[in-house]
């Protein structure tokens, strides 16, 4: 119960704050935490890198789609 109150008061705060550039940050963080708590009981530790992870993936995903969207050189005069 503990657990359940804890990521409600973090969901209402969530909603609360200013939204940020936070892409895939808190899908990792909620499936960072989910599997944190049930390999070793360390959800915080879970959600934290999680985080990081998906705002690291997020990152390469906009990367390689902003270089799909650039035509190479030399080919837009076909």
């Amino acid at each position: 119960m503990k657990t359940f109150a804890t990521l409600l008061a973090a969901a209402l705060l969530s909603l609360a704050a200013p939204s940020a550039d936070a892409k895939g940050c808190l899908k990792g963080a909620v499936v960072g935490g989910v599997a944190g708590h049930y390999a070793a009981h360390h959800g915080v530790l879970g959600a934290a890198a999680g985080c990081l992870y998906g705002r690291h993936r997020a990152k390469e995903q906009e990367r390689q789609q902003s270089q799909q969207h650039q035509a190479p050189a030399g080919q837009d005069k076909l």
